[in-house]
């Protein structure tokens, strides 16, 4: 929601760096391994309790994704960089959440059932894509909805900021995704029929 509605108040920040990056010879891909990189640190950070190292690094990561997206539109996208994109964004979030299930085994059950929702959700935002005939600026059809990536980071700072609340942050995250998942399939249901 936040990526559809606010992304275009940041996006010329976004496209300065994109075009530095293409200056220096950077590659799309190049800058997603890089981003992909920061984020595992951030979930090492965490894993070792260092939290505000971690949630810097995390948006970071997240930034940087967003330049890597932006430089591929301003050359040339190649489908395997969405692939690479795609797939190194949801291990960065996966990472964060094994991290956090390592430090607090007690609360590693809806951490479990958390990574459960967001494959699920994230199963129908893939499919929806794959099978869309929409037209799009990005290399897939992008079904906006409750939870895109900013509020998965919003969500996941504050699992890393409030551990003592971590059960509560994971079970609100929970909840948000399986909203996002009854939304999504029923804008599939509408735009596939």
């Amino acid at each position: 929601m936040i990526d559809t509605k606010a992304r275009r108040y940041v996006q010329p920040v976004i496209e300065t760096t994109a075009g530095g990056a293409l200056r220096l010879g950077l590659t799309p891909n190049q800058v997603t391994v890089a981003g992909f990189l920061v984020g595992i640190g951030a979930a090492v950070s965490v894993y070792a309790g260092v939290y505000w190292l971690g949630l810097v690094l995390l948006w970071v990561s997240g930034f940087v994704d967003a330049v890597d997206g932006t430089m591929a539109r301003q050359t040339k996208s190649s489908k395997f960089g969405t692939v690479l994109d795609i797939s190194f964004d949801r291990l960065v979030e996966f990472g964060i959440i094994f991290a956090l299930a390592l430090r607090f085994p007690d609360v590693m059950w809806a951490l479990l059932l958390l990574t459960g929702t967001i494959l699920y959700t994230f199963s129908i935002f893939i499919s929806v894509g794959a099978v869309a005939d929409e037209e799009a600026e990005k290399s897939f059809y992008y079904q906006p909805a409750l939870a895109e990536r900013t509020e998965g980071f919003i969500l996941l700072s504050l699992m890393i900021l409030f551990t003592d609340y971590l059960l509560y942050m994971a079970l609100l995250f929970i909840a948000v995704q399986l909203i996002t998942a009854v939304q999504r399939l029923y804008l599939a249901r509408r735009m596939l029929d």
